[in-house]
């Protein structure tokens, strides 16, 4: 048996860009940065940032284009997708992806208005899960 799966909390490094492809079906795709620290050998503390390219498609596209924003928290679940393209130049190009199938939003921040002296309001935290079928003839590239 083989898995696939791979699951994501970090921040977006910009705002995600949502398309339509010629059959209509809506992609979006942004970069969530993640960060790992560990203290080393000598006892210093390090940390190291990696950045992992995001496509999420149908629904949950349009969701992610209207309520995710550049350093907003995000946890994806999906799975890791290399894919082999070709530049303009002719060159052979490969970029390794996660295709989404579901999104958590993280806490909204700023504009809510708060009472004094009372603590923020939570808000609910949509889960959205699309199981939509991927067509080869509706992928942008």
């Amino acid at each position: 048996m083989n898995l696939n799966k791979v699951f994501l909390l970090g921040r977006l490094t910009a705002d995600p860009q949502l398309r339509s492809t010629a059959g209509g079906q809506q992609v979006a795709t942004f970069a969530v940065a993640t960060n790992r620290v560990w203290t080393d050998k000598n006892g210093q503390k390090q940390e190291a940032a990696e950045f992992h390219n995001v496509v999420v498609w149908g629904r949950q596209a349009e969701v992610a284009s209207k309520f995710l924003n550049r350093g907003g928290l995000v946890m994806i679940e999906g799975r890791i997708q290399t894919r082999d393209w070709e530049d303009k130049q002719g060159q052979k190009r490969r970029t390794t992806e996660i295709i989404a199938e579901r999104l958590q939003l993280g806490p909204r921040s700023g504009g809510a208005s708060r009472q004094s002296g009372s603590a923020p309001a939570q808000e609910a935290v949509p889960t959205i899960d699309v199981d939509a079928e991927i067509k080869s003839e509706d992928l942008p590239f």
